[in-house]
């Protein structure tokens, strides 16, 4: 890839974080910055736009396991039985969905490349998957390994940090225990994954800054 080419493609813009980290609003208040600015901007969602066989994982969560549906809320908390399941069987499941994803993924990225846009907003990323794989397994790690050098990264990647006590008071879907354990695993992933810049918690304005303090930084031109 030339020079000139590198320089005018779409920039691809991931955030990644435990539910209730304040992905959702960072990334409206970014695209809203953005376009006052006179850009073009992409937005893509994981879940809609990437993930494959819903319809399955929908099953599976709701008439397999009971879990939930909706978006839990402080006035409406809800139990979600999904990636929180831990039976033994759901871990080649989660390898062959992941691996579906990864590949889905690497094709919606080339055509966001091939995009009108100036930047691509991703609303979760392959990360948000892999973090749910335990680190201490030998095979999770080399299979984590694997997809992190099949999937293109991002030009950059938000790592929304988050207290689990406050991230489930405001979106209260999974058990504590749970959301602590993923966003350690959160944590140890981005050890792994270059671009990924975490942004400590803090209120939605200092993340906001700091969120457009590393655009800039990235992409000066």
């Amino acid at each position: 890839m030339n020079r000139e080419t590198s320089e005018t493609r779409p920039k691809l813009v991931s955030f990644s974080g435990i539910d209730g980290a304040g992905k959702s609003t960072q990334i409206d208040t970014l695209g809203t910055r953005l376009r006052e600015a006179g850009l073009r901007v992409g937005l893509i969602v994981f879940w809609d736009d990437v993930a494959m066989l819903i319809r399955f994982r929908a099953f599976t969560s709701h008439a397999l396991f009971k879990g939930d549906k909706g978006v839990g809320t402080p006035d409406k908390p809800l139990e979600r039985r999904d990636k929180n399941v831990r039976s033994w069987y759901m871990t080649p499941l989660r390898l062959f969905l992941y691996f579906l994803d990864a590949a889905s993924l690497t094709f919606v990225v080339a055509k966001a490349r091939r995009s009108d846009a100036h930047v691509v907003i991703f609303d979760r990323y392959l990360y948000d998957e892999l973090a749910n794989l335990s680190q201490k397994d030998r095979i999770a790690r080399a299979y984590i390994r694997l997809l992190l050098k099949l999937v293109p990264s991002p030009d950059v990647a938000f790592l929304l940090d988050a207290d689990p006590v406050q991230a489930r008071a405001r979106k209260p879907e999974y058990p504590l225990e749970f959301l602590q354990t993923i966003r350690a695993a959160y944590l140890a992933l981005s050890c792994q994954v270059s671009p990924m810049k975490v942004i400590s918690p803090l209120s939605p304005d200092d993340v906001s800054r700091q969120v457009m303090e590393e655009m800039s930084r990235k992409f000066a031109r």
